[in-house]
């Protein structure tokens, strides 16, 4: 699908990977809507969009404010072409620690944002975008990506809410690709490795370091936030991505803790 004059939702697109996705889409001729829920944040993110672009406080664990995200992004500029899922958390805590269990309501928060967020925005944008006519040779309406992670498989101590929502990510991939695909519209997930984002920012350098050291192969460093923005742009572009999981993370092998 090429993006020149194409309209797409970016969900966490006031940081980290979902901003420097919303910028290359941008940069590759879209009309940008970012969601978020960081007021401050889309301030900046709408001022850097401009007239071509939208940034709006959208809940995607909300059933209401993804429908009203997806209705404005449609009203402001015509039709919905793109839809990427970058809203997410790490919330973390040990199946059992000093005698207590995980707190359930961790465990909903992360379900409800990384998986059932996701979920909430692929079926409201999908309705969008099989009103759009067939374009192309393959007669494409839409694309969907959603991010998933390494965790998914590779879980460490205290990631058991993070990894099992990131493999219902993986999970739902290939069914909805397969219910989309009548209506022309294609399903990926990233799978990101170690990447610099809010969520290690805090760490000491020492600390990332001796992480980088222990399990990224090559090349070895964090990866940046415009590599995965680069993949998105990527899998928008070609065609013949459709109903996979593609591994973003330099052969990362994640250890215990």
């Amino acid at each position: 699908m090429e993006l020149a004059n194409k309209v797409a939702i970016v969900t966490g697109a006031a940081s980290g990977l979902g901003m420097a996705t919303a910028r290359a889409l941008a940069a590759g001729g879209a009309r940008v809507v970012g969601f978020d829920r960081d007021e401050a944040k889309l301030k900046t993110l709408a001022a850097e969009l401009g007239a071509g672009g939208l940034a709006l406080n959208i809940d995607v664990t909300d059933e209401d404010s993804v429908r009203e995200g997806v209705r404005k992004s449609v009203d402001a500029f015509g039709a919905l072409h793109v839809a990427v899922n970058c809203a997410g958390v790490a919330d973390a805590a040990k199946t059992l620690s000093k005698g207590e269990p995980f707190p359930l309501a961790v465990w909903n928060k992360v379900i409800a944002i990384n998986l059932t967020g996701t979920f909430n925005v692929v079926r409201f944008a999908a309705q969008a975008m099989a009103r759009n006519a067939p374009e192309g040779r393959d007669g494409e309406r839409g694309v969907i990506v959603n991010t998933a992670s390494g965790a998914a498989w590779q879980g460490q101590v205290g990631q058991a809410a993070y990894s099992a929502s990131k493999a219902g990510v993986m999970g739902l991939t290939l069914p909805v690709a397969r219910d989309l695909a009548p209506n022309g519209i294609r399903v990926v997930a990233i799978a990101p490795g170690l990447f610099e984002t809010s969520m290690v920012a805090g760490m000491p350098e020492n600390v990332s370091q001796s992480i980088i050291d222990r399990m990224i192969l090559y090349p070895h460093r964090m990866g940046q936030a415009e590599e995965f923005a680069s993949l998105v742009r990527h899998i928008v572009e070609n065609s013949y991505f459709n109903a996979t999981t593609l591994n973003l993370d330099a052969g990362a092998r994640m250890q215990s803790r």
